[in-house]
């Protein structure tokens, strides 16, 4: 029996089409399906509500269609989704922080969506929330906590949410001893950063097109009105973050796009203080920041006295005001195909992050006598992250190590001591043994003679001959790389003998930055063609059966899905991608767009070069849909999202079944009430979860041959989690 058979019963929608034509370049550019974005976006992603009838009408017959596909399996779901809610702690809480007289942290109710965030004194017991999320929450389609940021005497709390999914928050000051809430600050990033004093914070506005634009200065009690702008950028193409030193001595604004940055430091001592640059701006240069005894440490990529860039960065010092480069101390020189990634500052410590084709590390050296130490992953194939307190004058680095078998594990090291204190193992209530399941390292050879590193898990008794189904996993884009962590989420498919993968494909940063930049711009196709030789070799190697394999991609992996579609569709049992950028050519040349600006560095301006254009043309998923059989699909999209508008896979999603001459099913589903990182709240999540899963499993014919054994598995996970819960 195909996949989705009963949807045979089912009449696909079609979107009216209404052709549109313009010349960019000399090249005639079709569009039919241009009229589902509305006139009025800007107004939908602040309010759904405000989407026009048609759109609507048409979002919802799709939605309509998708669920009379995944109603089959509606039994299915509910079972992933038990299984996963019962790998989650339900009253889980995050290791607090010592900040002064208070220890913060969040945690859980038991069955709650979202967060109670806390503190007590670090001297006794006595609890305070500070914000109930679920409280928070009541009555909203969405809800998304932004910054916390307690003033420095504790007495007062700035806090920012998200109630539509459109990336603007609403600022509140809430008086702790109270729980009273004064000012509201509306359209803001979710930036907060207060002055020392506490009389006033610093945050980001958004502009029309919900790009983060310039920085205000708010003092309490005062209407948004009457606060003042600290400093506006101009440029569109550029984003606008805000920080702290880590000792308190600045703030400071972070301006920049995909490959330079401008620096503008803020004393928190002074509101009148005017931001000054700590370099002039100067395009290919990137830097991030931090204070340390009156120099600034400095994570960059500005060229060395022999004028060569140091393409994986360097850690410099350099005096507050100082613009010579040539002129700073280096701290840690650049080590080619690791990228320096992250730098941070303690009173006596400096500590920096790395990532190259070996895994991920985190080194720290001591300021007075230059003892370093190293921290790698504990597992061969494996992940750790860093993180360190608000406090300056601290010694305490907090690791968490996991792998894609292994669960977490949060340690505090003391780095004057070396002592190490556990404070949390990740707890999976419906059990797992990580001695059950294998994590290998393969390498898939390329075309033009690299290798892509792919991440598999499976189980160990799940046989490598060439009979198992596989998701593959890809991103690839901004130089983000993907971790090698453990994700509870997935057991569900690999205990079904699925093999979950991860393609390291170019454009993500796991072999440096070399790896990003051959993955960007002109170069974008290598994205796509490693996830092919990817797919390739898992098939050619035994690990996966021909033909039950299935792509997955999110946002600009979502746009990589697009693309494999149209190279090498047939490949593939299925392909899933979610908030997809897959209108690429048309969005990038519409600078008006909320992303358009500062997306140029890393895609290319069509606008203005004929190349990018031309580069962009030849990949762009919506405008290289052919008419020949395309694999089943499942896409989704946010009505809120302002990072890959609906209308993306809207339009690709109308085109593709006008064009399309056989295979599918395409799904198409739109989260009404949503933006880019789908629903929120916990368990709500699950559901977007189980569907992807769901998809998978039902194009791999991996369904009826599991099932049974598959309802076994969750009875005995709500049993297993019913029994730690009575237990100690």
């Amino acid at each position: 029996m195909p996949p989705f058979a009963a949807l045979a019963h089912h009449r696909a929608p079609r979107a009216a089409s209404k052709p549109m034509r313009r010349v960019v370049h000399g090249v005639t550019l079709h569009d039919d399906y241009a009229w589902l974005r509305a006139k009025n976006w800007q107004a939908v992603i602040e309010d759904p509500g405000k989407v026009p009838v048609d759109i609507a009408r048409y979002l919802r017959s799709e939605n309509r269609y998708a669920a009379a596909g995944f109603r089959p399996m509606k039994a299915l779901q509910k079972q992933l989704i038990a299984e996963m809610r019962g790998r989650m702690v339900e009253d889980e809480s995050a290791p607090p922080w010592r900040d002064g007289p208070f220890l913060y942290y969040e945690r859980y109710r038991k069955g709650a969506q979202y967060t109670l965030c806390c503190r007590k004194p670090a001297k006794g017991a006595r609890e305070q929330i500070m914000l109930d999320g679920p409280k928070e929450a009541r009555g909203l389609d969405y809800f998304d906590i932004g910054a916390v940021a307690v003033s420095p005497d504790h007495r007062l709390m700035a806090w920012a949410a998200d109630i539509t999914g459109s990336e603007s928050y609403v600022i509140r000051v809430r008086e702790l001893g109270t729980g009273i809430d004064h000012d509201r600050l509306e359209r803001t990033s979710g930036d907060i950063v207060w002055g020392r004093d506490g009389r006033f914070f610093y945050y980001i506005e958004l502009d029309a097109s919900q790009r983060p634009y310039r920085v205000m200065r708010h003092r309490l009690g005062e209407p948004q009105e009457a606060d003042a702008e600290i400093y506006r950028e101009a440029d569109s193409g550029w984003f606008v973050g805000l920080d702290r030193t880590q000792d308190d001595r600045y703030a400071f604004i972070d301006i920049h796009d995909h490959e330079t940055t401008e620096v503008l430091l803020l004393d928190l001592d002074d509101p009148r203080e005017v931001p000054v640059p700590v370099f002039p701006r100067e395009a290919g240069i990137e830097y991030e920041i931090d204070h340390h005894e009156g120099r600034l440490i400095i994570r960059t990529n500005h060229a060395d006295k022999n004028g060569r860039k140091p393409e994986d960065y360097r850690i410099l010092a350099l005096p507050v005001g100082e613009t010579d480069t040539e002129k700073a101390e280096v701290l840690v020189d650049e080590v080619p195909g690791r990228a320096i990634q992250s730098v941070n500052v303690l009173k006596n410590w400096l500590i920096w992050s790395t990532l190259g084709e070996d895994g991920p590390a985190i080194h720290a050296r001591n300021w007075r006598d230059g003892t370093e130490k190293l921290f790698r992953p504990r597992a061969v194939i494996g992940d750790i992250s860093g993180a360190i307190g608000p406090e300056y004058d601290s010694a305490i680095v907090r690791l968490t190590f996991s792998s894609p078998a292994e669960p977490e594990v949060t340690l505090d090291h003391n780095l004057d001591t070396g002592e190490e204190v556990i404070l949390k193992r990740q707890e999976v209530p419906s059990g797992h043994d990580a001695a059950g399941y294998t994590v290998e390292r393969a390498f898939a050879p390329t075309p033009d003679g690299e290798t892509v590193p792919i991440t598999i898990l499976r189980l160990a008794s799940t046989p490598l001959d060439g009979t198992a189904p596989c998701l593959l996993y890809g991103y690839g884009a901004y130089g983000y790389a993907m971790d090698a962590d453990f994700e509870t989420d997935r057991l569900s498919l690999v205990d079904r003998g699925f093999i979950y993968a991860i393609a390291h494909i170019r454009g993500g940063m796991e072999k440096g930055f070399r790896w990003y930049r051959e993955g960007k711009r002109e170069k974008k196709i290598n994205s796509f063609r490693d996830f092919l030789a990817a797919a390739d070799f898992l098939v050619q190697k035994g690990h996966v059966a021909p033909r039950r394999l299935v792509a997955h991609g999110v946002s600009a992996g979502g746009m990589l899905m697009g693309g494999i579609a149209n190279m090498a569709g047939d490949r593939f049992a299925g392909i899933v991608a979610e908030v997809p950028f897959v209108d690429s050519l048309n969005t990038i040349l519409d600078p008006n767009l909320p992303l358009t600006p500062p997306e140029w560095v890393e895609w290319g301006n069509p606008i203005e070069d004929v190349k990018a254009f031309e580069a962009m043309r030849a990949y762009s998923p919506y405008d290289n849909i052919a008419a020949k059989e395309y694999p089943p699909m499942f896409i989704v999209g946010g009505l809120t999202d302002p990072r890959v508008t609906y209308w993306e896979p809207a339009k690709f999603v109308a085109k593709l079944r006008a064009t399309m001459t056989g295979g599918g099913p395409i799904l198409f589903r739109t989260n009404m009430s949503a933006g880019h990182d789908g629903a929120s709240g916990r368990y709500r999540q699950l559901d977007d979860v189980a569907r992807v899963y769901a998809f998978a499993l039902e194009v791999t014919g991996t369904v009826p041959a599991l099932e049974s054994k598959g309802q076994e598995f969750a009875r005995g996970s709500q049993r297993r989690a019913s029994e730690n819960r009575s237990g100690p």
